[in-house]
């Protein structure tokens, strides 16, 4: 008699990478969408990996293979597995690092404005070099915003929108249960107006990039980022911290109080937002002015936005205050016709 042991895999969790870009339909957010079946048929053609890279850290790989789970990446982001029954444990964090790898992605992506260098600086007390990158979102389970829509709970790895005037162009700030998103630089930004804070995703923001701690007598570091310590990549677009359990809000957890994994995993969200820029008409053979929208308009791959010609994402202009060289006075695409 042979005797035969069965364990079955089960899903741990999923990560979706969703990029407003190649899912809106022109003005209107893909989640608006009303034709449920069109929603369907866009999310089984879209692909983040021609755009973005998610790969787990070094120690996250580690426990995992140590787990037997496995990591596996999809077209809507990647899906962790492990058999049903292992001990998951409730404590330490999955790490998971994205990272561009096309490189119009900037081009169309809200907030690629605000830059993320490589600081470098000097620790004193150990004579050594620490590296920054400044404005590095971090994403996390604990401090993700959830949504209930259509039935439905979304849970966010954003948190909820920082409330406030903002500082830069294209952050996103809550007002009055509306989400704005900046479309100049202080003094007296221009403001666009996206709609109540309830009924659109949470996109990541700036108040996701964490405030830079640095030791004592380290001068120069950010004031919000990541240390670049070894494994993270310099590459690094947003770093994704993922816990086992969620104290004050269990959907969030993956494992239960055993630390097993649950019967049916979180799927997590993250959802970038489109750019949205001026659209402003020349004539091709000299460069004049024919007209210019007067709102900013969503760049989408899908619909249009305006009613004139949309603009390839790529031509992208950014009109100065000539007072003022470093204010940003809004983003601008030109359109040759």
């Amino acid at each position: 008699m042979v005797e035969r042991t069965r364990t079955g895999y089960r899903r741990l969790l999923e990560i979706r990478v969703l990029h407003h870009y190649w899912l809106d339909d022109g003005a209107t957010t893909f989640d608006d969408i009303a034709d449920a079946q069109l929603r369907a048929r866009r999310l089984l053609r879209y692909d983040a990996r021609q755009f973005l890279g998610i790969a787990p850290s070094s120690a996250t790989a580690s426990r995992l293979a140590g787990l037997g789970g496995a990591f596996r990446t999809t077209g809507l982001g990647c899906v962790v597995a492990v058999h049903e029954d292992v001990d998951v444990g409730t404590g330490g964090s999955l790490d998971f690092f994205l990272t561009p790898v096309a490189g119009q992605l900037a081009a169309y992506t809200a907030m690629s404005l605000r830059p993320q260098p490589v600081v470098e600086v000097l620790d004193p007390a150990s004579g050594r070099a620490r590296r920054y990158k400044e404005g590095t979102p971090v994403l996390s389970n604990l401090t993700g915003a959830a949504r209930t829509r259509d039935g439905t709970k979304h849970l966010y790895l954003s948190s909820d929108y920082p409330t406030g005037t903002g500082d830069r162009v294209e952050e996103l700030v809550a007002a009055g249960g509306q989400l704005r998103q900046l479309t100049s630089d202080p003094p007296a930004p221009t403001v666009q107006q996206l709609g109540p804070t309830a009924d659109l995703p949470v996109y990541v923001h700036q108040g996701d990039a964490p405030v830079v701690v640095p030791p004592a007598g380290v001068v120069g570091a950010p004031a919000r980022g990541i240390e670049l310590t070894d494994g993270v990549p310099d590459a690094v677009l947003a770093v994704l911290r993922l816990s086992p359990v969620r104290t004050d809000d269990d959907d969030f957890s993956f494992v239960d109080a055993t630390g097993r994994p649950r019967a049916q995993g979180p799927v997590f969200e993250v959802h970038l937002k489109n750019r949205a820029t001026t659209w402003r008409y020349r004539r091709r053979g000299d460069g004049s002015v024919l007209s210019t929208e007067a709102q900013p308009l969503p760049l989408t791959y899908f619909g249009n936005a305006g009613t004139k010609r949309k603009p390839t994402p790529g031509a992208i202009e950014v009109d100065r205050d000539p007072n003022s060289p470093s204010r940003v006075v809004r983003v601008v695409s030109e359109i040759f016709v």
